[in-house]
């Protein structure tokens, strides 16, 4: 179970990184926040454009937070089987992300509408890498370890 909760801990860690940028510095290209979109500077020639897209990624931002702090309570709270469920649907809600995400993603990349040429690519490989983290603290949860 200790590498279950070390593997969830680094994954809390780097989605709390994202969920700062959004709150913080959501015009950042650093830790997935919205400067990596070319409409982000854009959308400041219409206020109400702007005021929308910031008013989305602060929703985007709690609803991270809501989710990574009912992570902590289950890795702080949770018993065994508790934690390696939760490892399992956090797998299964990070997989949307290919479904509806990096297909939007991969196109405004193809469109050149985003200020890091290939972040689409980079992105699928994090999310990518997140997933076989998780997959393998989901392993070691299974077997106990």
């Amino acid at each position: 179970m200790t590498v279950l909760i070390s593997i969830v801990a680094v994954f809390l860690l780097l989605e709390s990184a994202n969920v700062c940028a959004l709150y913080f510095r959501p015009g950042s290209d650093k830790f997935n926040a919205l400067g990596v979109f070319k409409a982000w500077e854009a959308s400041k020639q219409h206020p109400e454009l702007h005021d929308l897209i910031r008013y989305l990624a602060y929703w985007v931002a709690g609803a991270k937070l809501i989710v990574l702090m009912l992570l902590v309570v289950i890795l702080v709270f949770g018993d065994a089987q508790t934690k390696v469920v939760s490892v399992a649907a956090l797998i299964v809600s990070i997989l949307s992300f290919f479904w509806r995400l990096f297909p939007l993603i991969r196109r405004l990349d193809e469109r050149g509408q985003l200020t890091i040429p290939g972040y689409s690519k980079v992105l699928g490989l994090m999310i990518a890498g997140f997933l076989a983290g998780l997959g393998v603290a989901l392993g070691f949860g299974v077997s106990g370890l």
